[in-house]
């Protein structure tokens, strides 16, 4: 197991929810998810942290990923233009934030980590880090990557589970 993501775990805590995997959307979409996915996922996924950031899990991200991957296809955004899965060598979206910024893992290549990249619907732009997704979670929830469009994070997170 990576540290990031033991640190992710020590910051978030433990998950309200029972871990569940995401070989449904896997098997749905005829592609396997980055490790580091799988594992903030099937761990946090389909739940909101801090009343902000909500993490798409194995409820939610078929849904979510079929959804934008139609509105790219269609032509709908101008700033969001690469393919989404489950498009064939698509982004991952895994998760939006309460103000509407849509955060997606985009590939770069096999021997690369999937970096976290985001529209950001208030500035209307889009956002890349170059970062793997557990790195750049503990590095925001730290408050060591500083950004403009993300709070001030509480020490103790409130994880709560979607309704439905």
């Amino acid at each position: 197991m990576s540290s990031s993501f033991d640190e992710l775990s020590r910051i978030l805590g433990p998950s309200p929810l029972p871990e569940r995997a995401l070989a449904d959307v896997e098997r749905a979409w005829e592609t396997a998810l980055p490790a580091e996915a799988q594992r903030v996922l099937q761990r946090y996924g389909d739940l909101m942290v801090d009343d902000f950031l909500y993490l798409f899990g194995p409820l939610t991200l078929e849904e979510k990923g079929e959804w934008m991957s139609g509105y790219v296809k269609r032509g709908e955004s101008r700033l969001i233009v690469e393919p989404v899965l489950p498009e064939p060598g698509g982004m991952l979206h895994w998760g939006q934030t309460i103000d509407g910024d849509r955060l997606f893992l985009v590939p770069r290549g096999a021997a690369d980590p999937w970096t976290v990249s985001a529209f950001r619907r208030n500035w209307g732009d889009w956002y890349e880090t170059g970062l793997p997704l557990e790195e750049w979670l503990v590095g925001v929830f730290r408050g060591d990557i500083e950004t403009d469009w993300m709070p001030e994070w509480p020490t103790v997170h409130a994880l709560v589970a979607d309704d439905g």
